[in-house]
């Protein structure tokens, strides 16, 4: 790898990638004409930050968990970000093997997407109950929006309260929301004179990014975990804008009787198979089309229609994504209940007899019953 600036090797102030002239394919690639700008970006983060341009470059996911697995040898504080729309798609699974005894804050961001009626005590047992669940251990837990300064004094607090002189790791999945975060402790605790990229796109950071603080210890950004289970990373990227939501969620309210389909755009088949006359509640970005048919009509609407009259993805695109795979869930009587499809939102079942549903999603992506969040 050739190195910059006479030798002296450089690191992406955007991503955190070492810096390189010689294949514009690989990251960290800059032409050495772009050196004396401020600050010294990645063509990649340029490319992003100013045409919200896509990039294929991907981190392999060993190199993520090596370096997830390197936090447990260090004194740290280990703050998880995740996302609230997306919990169970955005937590890491089994992170605490990977940390060891150091303490985990659990930050929750995108609160603001719910419904501003919500009770956030209430979401707040909620998710330390599911965090409980999957065997997660936490200090604390905090809910905040990065994006609309919501609950941000009470990260900072939480940080202050937690850390007690050492160093941060930050860690999440891709979109969470982490760079987004990052960037308000650099502009509101740091000295320093530059922000990390952030974007929709999966994998912004490609390397951790150390960010010093005023009692010489770091926040260190690591890469975002990329879990090809949520919907998000493996929808074409020109359609994640639709995908995830950016303001307030609308739940949509379907009175359904059995034998009735939903289709959610042409990503998802949602079929009522058995139970009484009830209403089901969607909680998906309001970009996304709705469509409503008959059960038996169901297989013949998705073969003519994908892709146009049911929405996007296009067939063509539709062709390059994983077939669907059935999940047969059946509903207990007297439960209150979601469907979770990770990466795409919810279906909240609100009747109280009990129901049996079929859900058809890409392969490999997660689909559960869980306790209903709202």
């Amino acid at each position: 790898m050739k190195e910059l600036d006479s030798g002296i090797a450089l690191s992406c102030a955007g991503c955190g990638v070492n810096l390189q002239s010689e294949n514009q394919e690989e990251a960290g690639y800059l032409p050495e004409s772009a050196l004396k700008r401020e600050p010294v970006i990645c063509q990649r983060c340029f490319r992003i930050r100013n045409y919200n341009e896509a990039s294929s470059i991907a981190v392999d996911q060993d190199d993520f968990l090596r370096l997830l697995g390197s936090i447990g040898s260090t004194d740290s504080l280990v703050v998880h970000i995740v996302d609230l729309y997306d919990f169970e798609g955005s937590l890491i699974s089994g992170l605490q093997r990977f940390v060891g005894n150091n303490p985990v804050l659990l930050v929750v961001n995108k609160v603001d997407l719910l419904p501003k009626s919500m009770n956030l005590n209430r979401i707040r047992n909620w998710v330390q109950q599911q965090a409980k669940a999957e065997g997660l251990r936490t200090v604390d837990i905090v809910l905040c929006s990065a994006k609309r300064n919501i609950g941000f004094d009470h990260v900072i607090e939480a940080l202050e309260r937690h850390r007690k002189g050492r160093d941060v790791y930050v860690v999440g999945a891709t979109n969470v929301g982490k760079s987004t975060l990052i960037n308000r402790l650099i502009r509101d605790y740091s000295d320093l004179d530059r922000e990390l990229t952030t974007s929709r796109y999966p994998g912004t950071t490609l390397d951790a990014v150390h960010i010093p603080l005023d009692d010489d210890k770091d926040i260190i950004d690591t890469p975002g975990i990329v879990y090809a289970s949520r919907m998000t990373e493996i929808v074409p990227r020109s359609f994640l804008q639709s995908l995830l939501p950016d303001k307030p969620i609308k739940p949509l309210v379907y009175q359904l009787n059995d034998k009735q389909t939903l289709f959610i755009s042409s990503l998802v088949r949602f079929d009522f198979v058995e139970g009484d006359r009830q209403s089901f509640t969607l909680y998906i970005s309001n970009s996304l089309n709705v469509h409503r048919t008959k059960l038996e009509r169901a297989d013949e609407l998705y073969k003519e229609h994908r892709g146009e009259l049911l929405g996007a993805p296009s067939r063509e695109e539709l062709d390059e994504m994983p077939t669907w795979t059935r999940h047969s869930l059946r509903i207990p009587r007297g439960a209150k209940k979601d469907i979770f499809i990770a990466g795409l939102g919810w279906i909240q079942a609100n009747g109280t007899t009990g129901a049996i549903v079929d859900l058809y999603a890409p392969k490999g992506i997660k689909v559960m019953l869980r306790d209903s969040l709202i």
